[in-house]
């Protein structure tokens, strides 16, 4: 009896063991930053840059992670998790990473369209039927300047690559000029997270476009639409998808659409802005999810992305596991912007910058106010986090807080010090 109940012990340690993923991931080799062209002493630059920062209580704290030539070259995790809490910041914080769900769930997309289950030029129409009346709205002034809204039939269908690249016409409805369609938007409750993805995208499709589709880059809700097509394409839910496509073989155990109960204690959290007194109430990843939202839904950790920046880098790659091909990885990092294309009340990538299939690509090594390269892609989060991959550099970088308030100055700052450390 005492030897059953000590076995059954044993086998009950080895499967904890065995449920605890993160321990099996294969970590980035580390190296001394000079072997690959980077001075160490440059890279202390950005802890004390931070440390300063932190304790100023201008963020939190933050997890960053660097690697160039496929080698860790910095790893650090600065000030607190929970600055309320006094919970000190951990190499394994969780953070929401908001808008940096969506060049996953752009590469989820692309996997279909590798595998012959979508192309970039079919109608989202085909996988989500109500977009079949989908209508652009138009505002007329009277002679007495009053404002109405009309709306018309659109010129062209929404395509699979409208949806990547931002040209849809949907919009967020907070950015920019306020107009009457953007009024529609917030109306319709979006920022809610008691939806399905079905209903989510099929309450979308009943709004009025802001713009015609394929004539103007305006950010919006295309990539929750996108979302929605894959779970049609691929007969699966989004969060099962992702799961078996991207999260399992990248040994991205730490991403997903809600934290589970026991990784709560690793959930990083924003803090009281030092400048208003007030606190934004960020995403509640406590609960479990019903809408798997490809524009904003995802929490994660800078080893994860990291991990996944690494393979885009790699041509799509990762210790042998190929998500995608080289070449649909350089197609997906190119410029899908043209001449004919307008750009929205407010451009975000900035100038210096074109967009493709899910990220913001470099097209000069001038006009930005950042340092970077030609070629260089990137994108953010509302909630703090960044990334961004330079092939010309070899350089990927992963950058994660919870911080709503000054993430825009801390991005450019933490760019300016990573392209100082490079000496080669």
């Amino acid at each position: 009896m005492k030897t059953n109940t000590i076995r059954l012990a044993l086998s009950l340690i080895l499967s904890a063991f065995m449920l605890l993923p993160s321990s099996q991931a294969k970590p980035l080799p580390e190296v001394e930053p000079e072997r690959v062209g980077i001075s160490s002493e440059r890279l202390d630059r950005i802890t004390k840059a931070f440390e300063t920062r932190i304790e100023a209580k201008s963020l939190p704290g933050v997890v960053i992670r660097i690697a160039r030539e496929g080698k860790l070259v910095y790893s650090k995790a600065i000030g607190w998790q929970d600055i309320e809490s006094r919970t000190p910041m951990a190499q394994d914080s969780i953070f929401r990473i908001y808008s940096m769900t969506k060049p996953i769930v752009s590469v989820a997309a692309m996997t279909l369209v590798e595998s012959g289950s979508l192309s970039l030029s079919d109608p989202v129409s085909k996988f989500i039927p109500a977009f079949n009346n989908i209508r652009v709205g138009l505002e007329e002034i009277d002679d007495e300047g009053a404002a109405t809204l009309e709306t018309a039939k659109v010129r062209r269908q929404i395509t699979i690559q409208d949806l990547l690249r931002h040209t849809s016409g949907s919009t967020y409805g907070r950015f920019g000029k306020r107009t009457l369609v953007k009024e529609e938007y917030i109306a319709a409750d979006l920022s809610s997270l008691n939806w399905t993805l079905e209903n989510y995208a099929n309450t979308l499709a009943s709004l009025p476009l802001a713009y015609e589709p394929g004539s103007t880059w305006e950010y919006g809700r295309s990539t929750d639409i996108l979302g929605r097509v894959i779970e049609v394409a691929s007969g699966m839910s989004l969060d099962k998808y992702l799961n078996m496509t991207i999260f399992e073989p990248l040994e991205m155990f730490d991403t997903s659409f809600g934290v589970p109960e026991q990784k709560h204690n690793r959930i990083a959290e924003n803090m009281v802005d030092i400048q208003s007194g007030k606190k934004i109430s960020l995403l509640d990843v406590r609960k479990p999810m019903t809408l798997f939202a490809g524009g904003h839904g995802l929490s994660s950790t800078a080893d994860d992305y990291l991990r996944f920046c690494q393979m885009m880098l790699n041509g799509g790659v990762l210790h042998n596991v190929r998500i995608l091909s080289n070449k649909t990885v350089a197609y997906m990092s190119a410029n899908h912007l043209n001449e004919n294309i307008s750009k929205g009340s407010l451009y975000l990538p900035g100038p210096g910058y074109g967009f493709g299939l899910g990220f913001a690509t470099r097209l000069e090594t001038g006009q930005s106010v950042w340092p970077g390269s030609i070629g260089e892609y990137f994108w953010a989060g509302y909630g703090g986090t960044y990334f961004w991959i330079d092939p010309k550099e070899q350089l990927t970088v992963s950058f994660m807080s919870q911080d709503p308030y000054r993430r825009n100055e801390h991005r450019v700052l933490l760019r300016n010090l990573v392209y100082q450390s490079i000496i080669d």
